[in-house]
């Protein structure tokens, strides 16, 4: 799409905006339904597209894509009419006689960006709470899964007019143009590199922003955990999608009484849930392209792995791979992996663990194993991280009932129910004053009587 075309389609949606054709919530629930419709009567040639793009079977598809954004889309409609209403508020004396309520409306045009390793889920999630909150969405999907962008075009253009949501497909140039345009609110999902690039431009419009970015997410294995129960759920956590998941524990920083048995663990599991041969499992994932494919294969250290390791330059498949002995110099520790790679570091003392995770950029999230209720407290009230879980992996963000998102370097604001309705909306503040009667105290001229009784007032 060109310049003149993508600024001709925002200044269509912001003309339709200002109709107030998105604000009733009939509208909108119309139209999460027939987007629901429409997902549920497509879904295979969803999942088709995950296939040819990532590899995804259809089960892995359906789980991690298409049925969150169902799940995502029936939580708006059973919560969207009590989302949107006014909330009422205490007015204080000094507003007397008044009543206060917080109103939620759009923010307006809303541009949403989104990646490749989850392209689906984290293009229409998102969209489905912007459209629940009455925006107007143009969504830029990621050009890397081309076939998963095709099917989103087709099922945005089917369920809604232009005006209301559309999409830009394409590559730089399309999203160099849309960050120079005005939108009202910008959602971004990506590399931190890329969040640094939409949040200057953003700034130079005054545009709010929620980035949900990524990092290097920490696995803590404490001694006391269950070992086996702990390497099942990691090896499925940080090998789903061929370990191309922002979440995924990146390293593991274990107790080093329980490495060996750890790591014996992890190898057992990994070829339970993949077999003795991953690159020949068709449920298994792809890297998306050769690109990612050489760079995640430049972080192997040959003389460090302990399990997997081999890859497959024509298929993009990259064996399930552990690696013992590593420290923070190796080139596999200089960045987020993004790939079936997983290091292990060892720790003695608790406090490593703090000047572990809280000495570097804070992750998206952290995963602590242990049967020790008081350290699995002090890790999570102490570790600044967006979220995780205890005694599992990846989990937390699948529910509709907790926001979704990052701090710091890995990002900021959330999404997913609520959460998501609540990031798409601005609250207004308004105090609706009686005009029956009329004190005269905030009016000049002031006296000792009127001073008097505003600090009374206002203690």
């Amino acid at each position: 799409m060109t310049q003149t075309e993508i600024k001709a389609l925002l200044e269509k949606q912001q003309k339709y905006f200002r109709t107030g054709a998105t604000l009733p919530v009939n509208t909108r629930i119309n139209a999460l339904k027939k987007l629901y419709a429409y997902i549920k009567d497509h879904e295979n040639e969803i999942t088709g597209a995950l296939t040819a793009d990532l590899g995804k079977s259809s089960f892995e598809g359906y789980m991690c894509e298409v049925g969150l954004v169902l799940s995502e889309i029936t939580y708006m409609l059973k919560h969207i009419r009590k989302f949107a209403r006014d909330r009422k508020r205490l007015t204080c004396i000094t507003n007397y006689v008044a009543s206060s309520y917080v109103k939620k409306s759009p923010h307006g045009t809303v541009l949403i960006m989104s990646p490749w390793n989850y392209p689906f889920m984290l293009t229409i999630e998102p969209l489905v709470d912007a459209i629940a909150a009455g925006n107007t969405v143009i969504a830029k999907p990621s050009a890397y899964s081309a076939n998963t962008s095709r099917i989103i075009e087709k099922i945005i253009s089917d369920c809604f007019v232009p005006e209301h949501a559309a999409v830009v497909t394409g590559g730089r140039a399309e999203n160099t143009c849309l960050l120079e345009q005005k939108f009202d609110y910008i959602f971004f999902t990506g590399s931190q590199t890329v969040g640094h690039e939409v949040m200057r431009k953003a700034a130079e419009n005054l545009i709010p922003v929620t980035l949900e970015l990524g990092g290097k997410s920490p696995c803590i294995v404490d001694k006391t955990a269950n070992i086996p129960l702990a390497a099942t759920r990691i090896v499925w956590g940080k090998y789903l999608n061929c370990g191309q998941t922002c979440v995924a524990p990146d390293y593991i920083l274990c107790h080093e009484d329980v490495k060996d048995k750890l790591i014996t663990e992890l190898k057992k599991q990994i070829e339970v849930q993949f077999g003795k041969n991953p690159l020949e499992n068709a449920s298994y994932g792809k890297i998306i392209n050769q690109k990612h494919f050489e760079r995640i294969c430049s972080l192997i250290d040959g003389a460090k792995v302990v399990h997997g390791g081999k890859s497959d330059s024509a298929k993009l498949k990259i064996e399930p791979t552990v690696m013992d002995n590593i420290t923070w110099n190796d080139a596999v520790m200089q960045q987020e992996i993004f790939g079936p790679v997983l290091p292990v570091l060892t720790y003695k003392a608790e406090e490593e663990i703090f000047d572990t995770v809280n000495g570097r950029s804070k992750p998206l999230a952290l995963y602590i194993f242990t049967d020790n209720r008081s350290l699995a407290k002090k890790v999570t009230g102490m570790c600044s991280f967006g979220g995780g879980c205890i005694n599992d992996t990846i989990v937390h963000l699948a529910t509709n009932n907790m926001g979704f998102g990052g701090v710091g370097e890995s990002g900021m604001g959330a999404y997913h129910g609520k959460y998501g309705f609540d990031t798409f909306s601005h609250e207004k503040s308004i105090v609706n004053k009686k005009t029956w009667i009329d004190l005269n105290m905030r009016y000049q001229p002031y006296t000792k009587l009127k001073e008097c009784i505003l600090r009374m007032c206002m203690k």
